[in-house]
Parts: C-alpha cells; structure tokens; sequence
C-alpha cells in the first residue's frame, strides 16, 4: 500500500525542491536549471524569484547570464514565457512542439487556411535572423506577402512554428521596452536538441516539484498522456489523503511535515503555484483564496509565504524617493510571524527598490 502523504509533507517536499525552505548556496545559472523553467512573462519577476531562493543573489547575475545569452526568455510549457538555460531551451523546445502547434488547429489555423505554412514560417524565420523583430514589426512585413491574412495570425503561427527568444535588453532589470526577437538558433549559435525525451522531462520536473500526480505532469508541460511515460520508469508511488495518486524520484527529499518554512515572498507568476493541477488544496494555498491570487485577467499576484502556505499578497509602491511594501493578509497571523513578515520584507525593499531613500513595510 503507497504511503500517504498529507498536505503539509507536500507542502515542505515541495518547497524543498523549490529552495524556499533555505536560502540555496547556488548560483543563479544552476538554480535557473535545477528550477527547469521560471515564469517569466513579465521581465522583473524571475529576479525577485532568484532573490527569495538564493543566498547573496544580485540583479546582475541574471543580468550577465541573459546578455552572455546563457539563460534565455521564450514561449516553452503552456506555450507561456519561460525562463531558462540555454541548454534546457534547445531541448524542451522540440519536446514541446505539439504545446505550441495547437494554435494551427484552432481559429488561427482555420482563418490561415490559405497560407503555405512552411513558407510563412521559412518567411519568419528570415526575417528574425536577419535582425531581431517586435511582433508587431514581424506582422507587418509577413502581412506584405500574405496580405489576405490576419498580421496577428501570421506571428502566431511563426511563434508555434520557430522558438523565438526575446533577446536583451528584455529581461534586463531596470530596463524597459518592448520584446523583440530572433530565433533560439541563431541567437545560441546552435541547432535545437531533438534527442531529448520525456521521460527526462519528468525526471526533471520531480526534483524542482515533485511529488506530482499525472495531472501535474500535464498541466505544468501542456502535454498530454504522460501516464504512458511514467508507468515505464520505475517512479515510488504515495497517495494523497482523498486518494489521488502520486509519483517521485525514490531518491528525492521529503523533508518531516513539521519543519519549519521560513516567510517568503513570491513573485506574480511565480512557479510554484503554476506548475500543479491542484494549484490550491493539495499543498500551497487554500481554495478560498484562489480568486484573490488568479485574476479574471491571467495575472497571478504576488504573494507572502507564512508557515509555508499562502496567506497574503504584496505590491510596493513607489513614488518621491519613497518605496512602501504594501502586505495584504488574507487572516490574522502570529506576533513574531508579522516580526518576520517586516524583517524579510525590508529586505526585500533593499533588493527592489534599492535607490529609494525612504523604505516602509505595511501589514494591512
């Protein structure tokens, strides 16, 4: 009989592969990889994800790492933006082609009927190697050439087809801009990795999320029957306490459900509450906080850890020299756990908004 593993024992397996039980030693290159994918629609979020991870983390390691062109910012699981290394990019992307494809079987491909997609896609690439495009550039010159067709469908449907990288300086902190883009080829100097298999894949995404049912598997990748992979690779089994099956690596860590988690504060998007199909009740957040957390709108807020758990959201407003952190809790929490809430939360400030020359946390 699998043993059973209740909501606190997910909860610290789960962020002990997500290094939010301690502040890892890593470096951010190696906490990008062993995390195999941050969410990174936004530019400045993987940043302070790096930062409530790592010890002594600073903006320009990440910084260096996306212009060395060592970690790279394109549509990968979910056919969402992703951060990750260069390797990681060059073999995910093929694997998940089928994710990115299923654009072409929708409206967009029925309203691209008449398009020759190999050549609109050979006409994309082009033009991105050529030199580095914002969609709505690449539209405009794909539109001469389709003019029957919609710019918007034809950048979905080089998006689906060729793995576009935002190059800097997107992704640099501080900097703004527009997302422009050439192709993961031209921008690494090498060709996409077919060899990679998903067995690897799940491999790969137990140790940064595990334990996982299937349904985790495919919500995170996007992918579908993933059962057929995991049932050949000799994974240990556990269950939920409402029954649901779970497998992880026998040699992953699973730490006693009564550890103690430091308060940490999450990024909006952050990938630790994006990559389950059981994004609330099984191990990080409680249902009735889900609407608060995942707007009508596809943002995911920024949120505050306490005891491991979600239990508020956070925003800083800046403005006059002046950075407030502004902590929004969803109930009552202990004495010294608000201590700790003001304490990591200057830091915090320190890390964001560093030039400020006033900086104040506010539990409201």
């Amino acid at each position: 009989m699998p043993e059973v593993l209740g909501v606190r024992a997910l909860n610290r397996a789960t962020l002990e592969r997500q290094l939010l039980l301690r502040r890892s030693p890593l470096t951010a290159l190696e906490a990008v990889r062993h995390l195999y994918g941050m969410q990174a629609q936004a530019p400045d979020p993987p940043y302070v994800g790096l930062w409530s991870r790592l010890a002594g983390f600073t903006h320009e390691e990440l910084s260096d790492l996306l212009r060395e062109r060592r970690v790279v910012r394109l549509a990968l699981m979910r056919s969402t933006i992703h951060l990750v290394t260069a390797e990681d990019c060059l073999v995910l992307r093929p694997l998940l082609r089928p994710v990115l494809d299923r654009v072409l079987r929708g409206p967009v491909g029925r309203r691209l009927a008449g398009v020759d997609v190999e050549a609109a896609e050979a006409a994309g690439r082009a033009l991105v190697e050529e030199r580095p495009l914002t969609f709505a550039e690449l539209g405009r010159l794909l539109e001469e050439r389709w003019p029957e067709a919609a710019a918007a469908d034809l950048v979905h449907l080089v998006r689906a087809r060729v793995a576009l990288v935002q190059v800097p300086p997107r992704g640099i902190w501080g900097v703004g801009g527009k997302p422009a883009h050439t192709s993961a080829e031209a921008w690494l100097g090498r060709p996409l990795d077919g060899r990679g298999g998903p067995a690897e894949m799940v491999r790969r995404y137990l140790a940064a999320y595990g334990p996982a049912t299937v349904m985790d598997l495919q919500q995170w990748s996007g992918l579908t029957r993933l059962g057929e992979v995991v049932e050949g690779m000799g994974l240990r089994s556990f269950v939920t306490g409402d029954g649901a099956r779970l497998v992880d690596l026998p040699e992953a860590p699973r730490p006693d459900p009564d550890v103690p988690a430091p308060v940490r504060y999450l990024a909006e998007f952050d990938n630790t509450l994006l990559s389950f199909a059981e994004r609330t009740r099984v191990r990080m957040m409680a249902d009735a906080y889900r609407g608060r957390v995942f707007t009508v709108n596809g943002i995911i807020r920024a949120t505050v850890l306490v005891d491991g758990f979600v239990r508020g959201l956070w925003a800083v407003r800046s403005a006059r020299g002046r950075a407030v952190l502004e902590v929004e809790l969803f109930e009552p929490v202990a004495a010294a756990e608000r201590a700790e809430l003001e304490v990591e939360g200057m830091r915090m400030l320190d890390f964001v908004a560093p030039s400020a020359a006033v900086r104040e946390v506010r539990l409201l």
